[in-house]
């Protein structure tokens, strides 16, 4: 039998699961039971000055303390603390009791930690975290040692019936931490350090830190770690020992900042080398002190009712009997997160995964994002930032939502500058998306969702400016004297105008005027003038003058006009030829949406060489047809005498095809004109039969791009031939012939009031 608290001897060590609310719980269990004078955790020594904001009532869980090179941000590292982690609950006692307990962190200072780590080592998103393992090892994991040591094939699950189902443990708070000690003494004696490479040096230097407490406080002070390093704490070792592993640490100098966390953050392997799957479902856990089980179930019927399916109170008590049920039968003594999804879905989503996959989504990992007290130290360009985002009441949240602006607005222009601006800085809060109900460029749609890593990114851009417009501004006047290629600077050009950034613009259009002074390769000429087109186009909606802007894309498009039809004519093959035509498609856009006199007329007397010139491919030549008549530059008949030279027997059946694929891109034409495709019907019937297995692919790859109702329209033209109700001239019966000038200008009035919008 356990010795009772007051006998115990030595310092308190509570090894516990980290974001584990049953160790939170059983740890303030024990810290009421024992009273320590002074509590030490796990953590970074250098935030032991942030530690009294925990107390402050702006601060609130999810939480995560950020450590950062000073000299090069992206080298970071995070600490999460959620309102069910042991840590934070240890924290808050300490800082709740009358005469508050002195709190220190005493894990291996994170300036060791970033100095020993290269930008190979970063993750996905740019920042370590704290606890993860070395690159090649193999990390032990001792829950599910244990747990199949049990019978378990399940970590979470034995863990649920040995820990969060057991009580606070008020018999004896010690005894379950003593087990654990136990238990983790066994498996590091069986299976030595267990892959983490790095934990030898952590723990001696959590030893130096508790030999210091000793010094100052005697036996009578608690530590809080992982469990697993409870048995090196508590082993006996001497100081020289531990400092000769200490000696010769690499070191930098680093700053630290609470910033928010997100339970979805949580739901990653990342502090402390520990993630949780289920932390919406843990934090329940550690809220609910009563009833657990009927409380989550209720929780999921609100949220299926918000989603419009019918649950009623009687499919909740259904559930609940249903999870218990499956609980006895299972031998568990409490219903657990198994148990509560499965009665869920049979009783509440008719047995379907669909409606199941949200609760998951919405309350198993949750879209909860913590907050941090104003008054907390930040660098400055997140201070800048968090006063825009107050101003134009753009909250930060960890749920993607969409945002909708009208940029005729004064408020709603402000709130794509900022969005513009973050994304040229590399801090990607907002994503754009296709704007739905409308094409005009007075509207954007971007998607939104907080990230806590978006903090690392904000520290990292800090060293560009203090604000967010000098910082985007540096930015882009760096990146554009750094830009090797024509279509960097152009992209750029264009992004600077969508953030609304005038003093970046004279930098960046000397660099494209001297890139594109240079470049001689139509190719990469093509592929820089839209975005100068959309960058005007964007520049006239928001009031941004543009005017030397439009001198260079007017020089670009010139030059494009000259050079594009000796390019088309040298021989190209398949691919090279596929390429160019891309680049006619995007250059005759961006032509249309420039103002410049005289230049459609230019682009389409190119386009007319293109489509009449026998050595141009058929891919090019078919295109540059299809362009013409589309825009009303090439009359019907000359459209057909082309295609039939194109698809004339002299013709080389691969050219013939590419002719119909650059042609008939899009087969609403063909639907609706079935003298052209009467052509393409005679010329695919006339084809020899040894050459048609070498065009079938080619017009598979046509046709077969088609919309489904495009392909069917067209073969039931195809089945039953030419319609006998046509009238004089080939027009379907009751339309004219030809277009009536007149009785089309009637409609402009109100096609004019349609499309200027509402009122700004």
């Amino acid at each position: 039998m356990s010795a009772p608290p007051a006998a115990r001897r030595g310092p308190l060590l509570l090894g516990v699961r980290h974001h584990g609310p049953g160790s939170a719980r059983a740890v303030r269990a024990a810290l009421d039971a024992a009273r320590p004078a002074a509590v030490l955790i796990e953590g970074p020594p250098e935030g032991d000055a942030l530690l009294p904001l925990a107390a402050d009532p702006g601060m609130r869980p999810p939480v995560a303390l950020l450590a950062h090179a000073a000299d090069d941000p992206g080298r970071a590292a995070f600490w999460p603390l959620a309102a069910f982690s042991p840590e934070w609950v240890a924290i808050r006692w300490a800082q709740e009791q009358e005469v508050p307990v002195p709190v220190r962190f005493i894990d291996l200072p994170a300036a060791h930690t970033l100095a020993a780590r290269s930008g190979a080592d970063r993750d996905e998103a740019g920042s370590d975290e704290a606890g993860s393992e070395e690159a090649g090892s193999v990390r032990l994991d001792p829950l599910a040692v244990l747990a199949e040591t049990a019978g378990y094939d399940d970590p979470e699950r034995w863990w649920e019936d040995v820990v969060e189902h057991r009580g606070d443990g008020a018999a004896d708070p010690l005894a379950a931490f003593e087990a654990l000690a136990e238990a983790m003494g066994a498996l590091r004696e069986a299976y030595g350090d267990g892959g983490h490479a790095r934990d030898g040096v952590r723990e001696a230097y959590m030893r130096q830190r508790m030999r210091a407490a000793r010094r100052e406080f005697g036996d009578g002070y608690a530590v809080v770690c992982g469990a697993w390093h409870v048995p090196a704490l508590g082993a006996r070792t001497t100081a020289a020992a531990d400092r000769a592993l200490l000696t010769g640490l690499p070191r930098t100098k680093v700053e630290t900042a609470w910033v928010p966390w997100t339970h979805r953050r949580l739901a990653r392997a990342g502090g402390y080398g520990a993630g949780v799957s289920s932390p919406g479902w843990y934090a329940h856990l550690f809220a609910a002190r009563d009833r657990p089980v009927e409380r989550w179930l209720t929780k999921v019927a609100g949220l299926l009712r918000e989603e419009d399916r019918q649950v009623s109170s009687a499919h909740v008590i259904e559930a609940v009997r249903l999870a218990g049920t499956l609980a006895a039968l299972r031998g568990r003594p409490l219903a657990g997160l198994t148990e509560t999804l499965e009665a869920a879905r049979a009783v509440m989503c008719d047995g379907s995964d669909v409606p199941l996959a949200l609760v998951e989504d919405r309350l198993v990992i949750g879209d909860v994002l913590g907050e941090v007290p104003e008054g907390a130290p930040v660098v400055p360009l997140q201070r800048d930032l968090s006063r825009q985002q107050r101003s134009l009441r753009l909250k930060a949240e960890a749920r993607q939502r969409e945002l909708e602006l009208d940029l005729r607005k004064d408020t709603d222009a402000a709130k794509s500058l900022l969005l513009h601006r973050l994304r040229l800085l590399g801090i990607g809060w907002g994503t754009p998306a296709a704007s739905r109900g409308s094409t005009g460029t007075f509207r954007e749609t971007w998607r939104l969702r907080w990230e806590p890593e978006l903090s690392v990114r904000v520290a990292e851009a800090g060293i560009w400016g203090t604000t967010v417009v000098a910082a985007a501004t540096a930015k882009a006047e760096a990146e554009a004297a750094g830009a090797r290629e024509l279509g960097e600077v152009t992209a750029l050009a264009e992004r600077c105008l969508l953030a609304g950034l005038p003093r970046a613009l004279p930098a960046v259009l000397r660099a494209l005027a001297d890139r594109a002074a240079l470049d001689t390769d139509v190719g990469r000429l093509a592929k820089a003038l839209p975005a100068l087109a959309r960058a005007l186009r964007y520049g006239d909606v928001r009031g941004t003058d543009a005017s030397a802007l439009a001198t260079v894309a007017g020089g670009l498009a010139e030059r494009i006009c000259v050079a594009l039809p000796p390019a088309c004519a040298a021989g190209l093959d398949a691919q090279a030829a596929a390429e160019l035509r891309g680049h006619v498609d995007a250059v005759h856009g961006a032509i249309g949406l420039l103002d410049e006199e005289g230049l459609r007329e230019r682009w389409s007397a190119v386009l007319g060489a293109l489509a009449g010139r026998d050595r141009v491919p058929g891919l090019i030549r078919g295109r540059a047809a299809r362009l013409l008549l589309d825009e009303g530059r090439l009359p019907a008949e000359e459209t057909a005498r082309l295609m039939g030279l194109a698809l004339s027997p002299a013709a080389a059946p691969p050219d013939a095809a590419g002719w119909i694929e650059g042609f008939a891109q899009d087969g609403t034409l063909l639907v609706h004109d079935e003298r052209l495709l009467g052509l393409i019907d005679t010329w695919l019937a006339g084809v020899p039969e040894s050459a048609f297995t070498d065009v079938l692919p080619l017009l598979r790859r046509t046709f077969g791009a088609y919309e489904p109702g495009v392909r069917r329209s067209l073969g039931e033209l195809v089945r039953r031939g030419r319609s006998p109700k046509t009238a004089p001239g080939g027009a379907p019966a009751g339309f004219a012939p030809a277009l009536d000038p007149s009785r089309a200008d009637a409609v402009l009035p109100v096609l004019g009031l349609l499309l200027a919008g509402p009122p700004a």
